[in-house]
């Protein structure tokens, strides 16, 4: 084995620029198509809102003017991702994906923090509500809500830029609904706080929703290990990757955005081993079994070569 210390940078199975372009783009445009549904949508359920008196529409409309621009931002986020690296981001942008999702989550929770105040005045104060108008906007919101939702479906269990958009999207959903059964509680059994009743219970499990996307685009943006992933199993697999290694240390494994993976580590091989082997071992390795696209490895001639630090352990970024 060459005992100078050296590096080695591997992107097995990294997809082509042309390719990765034609899916950010196919995504760019799901969610302009469901920007431009939201928005009119939007107004449309603000007017009956008005007209009829109704929290649920009102608050649907609220949801969806936020949602419009949480699926622009998704949008800009999908667009920017297929910008290429640069001098300044050597991994590209891909991880604006992240942050709009984040910032999508946070929106949520101002949202539903305005629903559950609008909805405690309304039991407070009932007020007359057209249910007739408030029940065919609201069938209309349903069915576009649903086109939206199926258009939007699909999306990788890791991409929380799309899990953000379909977020809203299901949010909306949930509000029409809502808006549909109030408006037939109150067209049959009179029944106005049927409405903000249904506001308050759909702006819980938009809560939920929200808190859920808020701790996975997290827990990235702080570059944990991926959902579904033991650092300490991939070490162990590691060391049992070729014969030739002895010892695998500063273990690190992040994701950068939805479905790309990436992994640094340090290899301490055997005396006269074959350098070129173990490194295919272990790119092949963590790309079969866990989906590691980008691997940086370092070759540690005998021992750790880093002075101060605890070669023998491992860590999470």
């Amino acid at each position: 084995m060459n005992t100078q210390h050296a590096h080695h940078h591997d992107h097995p199975h990294v997809h082509s620029a042309t390719e990765a372009h034609g899916s950010h783009g196919h995504r760019g445009r799901k969610l302009l198509f469901a920007f431009a549904l939201t928005v009119l949508t939007m107004v449309a359920e603000a007017v009956g809102g008005v007209w009829s008196g109704s929290l649920a529409l009102l608050a649907d409309a609220g949801h969806m003017m936020v949602d419009a621009l949480a699926l622009l931002l998704a949008f800009v986020g999908a667009w920017m991702a297929t910008r290429p690296a640069d001098a300044r981001r050597s991994y590209g942008y891909g991880r604006m994906e992240v942050l709009v999702g984040f910032v999508n989550a946070l929106s949520q929770f101002v949202l539903v923090g305005w629903i559950i105040y609008e909805a405690v005045v309304r039991l407070l104060h009932p007020g007359p509500i057209l249910s007739g108008v408030m029940l065919v906007v609201a069938i209309g919101g349903l069915l576009v809500n649903t086109l939206l939702l199926r258009t939007l479906h699909g999306h990788a269990h890791d991409d929380v830029n799309m899990a953000g958009a379909s977020l809203h999207v299901l949010g909306d959903l949930l509000g029409s609904v809502a808006a549909v059964l109030a408006a037939l509680a109150i067209r049959w059994f009179g029944w106005l706080w049927a409405d903000p009743l249904l506001s308050l219970l759909v702006s819980l499990l938009i809560l939920a929703s929200a808190w859920r996307l808020l701790r996975l685009s997290a827990h990235i943006l702080l570059e944990g290990v991926p959902d579904g992933m033991d650092s300490e199993v991939v070490e162990v697999s590691l060391r049992d990757a070729d014969a030739s290694i002895r010892n695998i240390h500063h273990l690190h494994v992040w994701q950068l955005a939805s479905g790309s993976r990436m992994a640094t580590l340090h290899a301490e091989l055997y005396e006269h081993a074959d350098a070129a082997k173990a490194l295919l071992s272990i790119k092949q390795m963590l790309l079969e079994r866990f989906e590691i696209q980008h691997v940086t490895v370092q070759i540690d001639p005998g021992d750790c070569l880093d002075q101060g630090e605890d070669c023998a352990g491992h860590g999470h970024p």
